[in-house]
């Protein structure tokens, strides 16, 4: 498996220069590093903020799981999309309302044909609440399929 989290993970992460905001590290409450976030307040309604990870050596004609926690907290928060680089352009995992403040785990499958994935992309999208925030964390890339919980 392969720690893609942003505190010490060894992955090659991007902010993406061609949207509306970045994503920002915010203090974890447990005080052990960070997780990457978006206050609910930045930017317009409806504008992006894309963070991209750059998957490189992953083996074609294999399975991947990517595990991945989130947190969508407060009212009109916005959207949070995933998108595989090697898809169509629509998004594989959305995700537009927490039922509370607490932080979620999504898995995705990624699967290896010819074509290999080689980046997978945090997109969120600025809703029309004020407060909250969207978040993601402790991503991490599992080889094989996902498991089940």
């Amino acid at each position: 498996s392969v720690d893609c989290s942003f505190s010490r993970g060894v992955c090659d992460w991007k902010q993406d220069t061609d949207d509306d905001f970045d994503w920002n590290p915010a203090d974890r409450d447990r005080g052990d590093g960070y997780y990457m976030a978006v206050p609910a307040f930045v930017g317009h309604k409806k504008d992006m903020g894309r963070l991209k990870l750059l998957l490189t050596d992953l083996k074609p004609k294999s399975s991947y799981c990517l595990i991945f926690s989130y947190r969508l907290a407060g009212e009109r928060v916005g959207k949070l999309r995933v998108f595989l680089a090697s898809k169509k352009p629509a998004p594989v995992w959305e995700q537009n309302k927490g039922k509370d403040e607490r932080w979620r785990t999504g898995k995705i499958e990624i699967f290896q044909g010819a074509e290999t994935t080689n980046s997978v992309t945090f997109e969120s999208e600025r809703g029309k609440g004020k407060t909250g925030e969207i978040g993601v964390d402790n991503v991490v890339l599992v080889s094989g399929l996902c498991p089940e919980d």
